[in-house]
């Protein structure tokens, strides 16, 4: 879409639903496997576990794929009502919602080693029992592989390995590691293995089919950091989402969405470039509830209306009944008061003062003020109800006769009047001065005005000159006044700090202001500059002056001028077209290509990725992007080849046999870029091979049970005699396993 084209039709987003782990059904015993198992010749038949920490994956030797994918994570509760207790193993933990309020994982956070035996015991319960073993006494019968992590602790071994051999008193126990199973299972002799798993990213020359350890390098990112950045990412993103975002649906969002970008800098500068941006941006949308508004017919409507009508009819009855009684109330009164003022014309002072006091009225005149301003309401009500033209007000000259009468000429109710003359003297003089400052005010703005149209017309370019500086000035004080807002937010920036260094003085018990010699007197304000520590701590809207003059309009008359006036002044040079959103970066980045209604609860429910699509990828090529102090993945790799295997007589069969394995590699683009960066580093010349294994999730399985079934396998394995002899220390090295340190 293009920006200055906002009108350009786009088409409807494409919207995915979030996606998280969830219980899928209960899964039953498997006997028939295990039956197997047994009638064959003994040694021929194994248990293969890939222990990983993203997914346990258990079967068979003999088959050609595992039959357990199980989730590495445990849940047990106490239902206090029943008095029962519940265990859950795996994607059942998401079955019951109390399960999964007390998960734990087996393995430690971010690596692939177990910290949590009692989940991992549990798990194998689980593997054991699914795999239909019923060996007496839960035996385990059957010979075990198991994968492990690179440089595995050996006090992680230490612990396997008394589990296999005191709880289920296995035969035989053989470790070996993830991905050297899947470089073998790849028919892979000589090069470097590139494993990038769940938790980790390793890198392992392999020389003869044997691995060259002591130059394998790991790197400390995989698919459960990059779901953990990406969770950070779209929590600063939308600080205020409705919805519920955990690391497990941004797992999922990893998978389905990233790829890794073959120029990460070049791409990311266009990313949000309004021309196809609505290909780029994925939105996720989450369930929500919005407002459902039905639609009523043309007959129900008018029905309505004429409710509406006739409900207003009576409303202007009732109003015009208790106008009329209010009218004649009034009425009533004016007509006794008048009474009254005739009945007092033949009476003494005395008996005047009497009746007066007995109807709350001071003197004469409170009375005649009372009559004529109830005659006056009188004649405008009659006018609004009869209509025709509203009666002129008649304005009456003030009577200041007494201020030029002594003192000692008048007795104390005349002292009372003149006092009371001097203050409407007073009122009527402010009322005129006040007249006539808005009179004159008018002629100057009335002068103005004719002064700048005669500019207009003798000098347009300096007139329009003029209105360009203005304009520029207005623009950069709302400019400053949003970064100053913006800088009041920000706890370290200069202007919050003035702030606070303010409050903290007025809130001080010996405050450091100014004080007049010879005493200590809080004397705040009888600076003027005192009063500007209230602009320096007042935040958000009606924090500046009342007087402060509105600059939204004024922008808007001068931008009318120069639309007006100036050729070169377009539409597209006012504020509002700029700060339009189809030319708005933060809006690309937020809410896509479309317009946002903050109204709708569809699209406030709604995740746009675009940006994160290709920078979460990018960490395990530029650490640095998320904060990991380490070299990226082209960095080890290029100083394995060409530095620590500098010289060695086979360094070009490491070239030719580059092996990616692990499902961290499964994004798009992954092997070009790790050859187009590992090309920038080696001779022109040199040979260059990177192959990805044929299933990076299920081959490190696959290969593991394929070494199951050889010679080696049976070398390597350490029985329960050897257990039992040498301690759950001992330890067999062979090419696909770690080394005994």
């Amino acid at each position: 879409m293009q920006a200055s084209d906002p009108k350009n039709a786009i088409p409807p987003p494409h919207l995915y639903t979030p996606r998280e782990a969830h219980f899928e059904g209960f899964l039953k015993p498997q006997p028939d496997g295990y039956r197997k198992a047994v009638s064959r010749s003994p040694g021929s038949a194994a248990i293969v576990i890939d222990n990983g920490s993203s997914a346990t994956r258990a079967g068979w030797s003999f088959e050609d794929a595992p039959r357990l994918n199980v989730i590495p994570i445990f849940s047990k509760y106490r239902d206090r009502k029943i008095g029962k207790t519940y265990s859950f193993v795996g994607a059942d933990v998401y079955a019951d919602t109390n399960a999964k309020g007390h998960m734990r994982h087996a393995f430690e956070a971010g690596s692939g080693i177990v910290s949590n035996w009692d989940v991992m015991e549990s798990i194998l319960d689980y593997v054991f029992i699914k795999l239909g073993i019923d060996g007496a006494d839960g035996r385990v019968d059957v010979p075990i592989v198991m994968t492990e992590a690179v440089a595995n602790l050996p006090y992680s071994r230490k612990s396997m390995t008394e589990i296999i051999f005191e709880c289920y008193s296995a035969p035989s126990l053989a470790y070996g590691i993830d991905s050297l199973f899947s470089y073998d299972y790849n028919n892979g002799k000589t090069g470097l293995v590139v494993s990038s798993s769940h938790s980790s990213t390793h890198l392992i020359p392999v020389l003869n089919s044997k691995a060259l350890l002591s130059q394998a390098t790991r790197l400390n990112w995989g698919g459960s950091q990059s779901a953990e950045y990406l969770l950070k990412l779209l929590r600063l993103k939308y600080p205020t989402f409705p919805g519920k975002l955990n690391s497990s649906q941004t797992e999922y969002m990893v998978r389905d969405h990233c790829y890794v970008s073959r120029d990460f800098d070049q791409e990311l500068s266009k990313y949000l470039d309004w021309t196809g941006l609505e290909d780029r941006d994925h939105v996720i949308q989450y369930p929500f509830t919005e407002e459902v508004v039905v639609q009523k017919s043309e007959e129900e409507l008018a029905r309505i209306a004429e409710k509406r009508k006739e409900s207003g009819r009576r409303l202007q009855e009732q109003a015009a009944k208790m106008r009329l009684e209010k009218l004649m109330r009034k009425e009533q009164e004016l007509d006794y008061y008048r009474d009254l003022q005739s009945r007092l014309a033949n009476e003494t002072k005395k008996e005047i003062k009497r009746i007066l006091d007995a109807e709350d009225f001071k003197d004469e005149a409170a009375l005649e003020k009372t009559i004529k301003e109830l005659d006056k309401s009188i004649r405008k009500a009659r006018t609004k109800d009869v209509g025709g033209p509203e009666i002129e007000e008649e304005v009456e000259e003030p009577d200041f006769s007494l201020l030029e009468v002594p003192d000692d000429q008048l007795d104390e109710a005349g002292l009372k009047q003149k006092r009371h003359q001097r203050l409407m003297k007073s009122n009527h003089e402010a009322r005129a001065r006040a007249k006539a400052e808005k009179e004159k005010e008018k002629a100057r703005v009335a002068e103005e005005k004719r002064l700048d149209e005669l500019k207009r017309e003798t000098d347009l370019e300096g007139w329009l000159q003029e209105r360009r500086n203005a304009r520029a000035e207005l623009v950069q004080k709302m400019k400053d006044r949003e970064r100053l807002k913006a800088d009041l937010g920000n706890r370290k920036s200069l202007a919050s700090q003035i702030r606070m260094k303010s409050i903290a003085n007025l809130a001080s018990d010996t405050p450091t202001k100014k004080r007049r010699r010879g005493g200590d007197d809080d004397n705040f304000g009888a600076n003027d500059d005192d009063w500007g520590v209230y602009r320096q701590i007042a935040v958000g809207e009606g924090s500046d002056d009342e007087e402060e003059e509105d600059l939204g309009a004024t922008l808007k008359t001068l931008e009318a001028d120069l639309l007006k006036y100036d050729p070169e002044f377009t539409d597209e040079h006012t504020l509002d077209a700029q700060t339009d959103w189809t030319k708005s970066l933060i809006h690309a980045f937020l809410r896509g290509p479309r317009p946002f209604d903050p109204g709708s609860q569809r699209e406030a429910h709604q995740i746009h990725l675009n940006v994160e699509r290709i920078r979460v990828p990018e960490v395990i090529f530029q650490p640095s992007i998320a904060g990991v102090d380490q070299a990226g993945i082209v960095e080890i790799a290029a100083d394995i080849l060409t530095h620590r295997l500098n010289g060695s007589p086979n360094q070009e069969d490491f070239l030719k046999d580059i092996f990616l394995t692990g499902g961290n590699t499964l994004f798009q683009n992954f092997d070009e870029r790790l050859r187009e960066g590992l090309r920038a580093s080696l001779p022109a010349d040199a040979p260059l091979v990177i192959r990805k294994a044929r299933d990076p999730i299920l081959d490190a399985w696959k290969g593991a049970a394929k070494w199951a079934g050889g010679d080696s396998w049976k070398s390597a394995a350490i029985t329960r005699e050897e257990y039992l002899e040498k301690g759950a220390e001992y330890f067999k090295e062979h090419n696909l396993g770690n080394a005994y340190t």
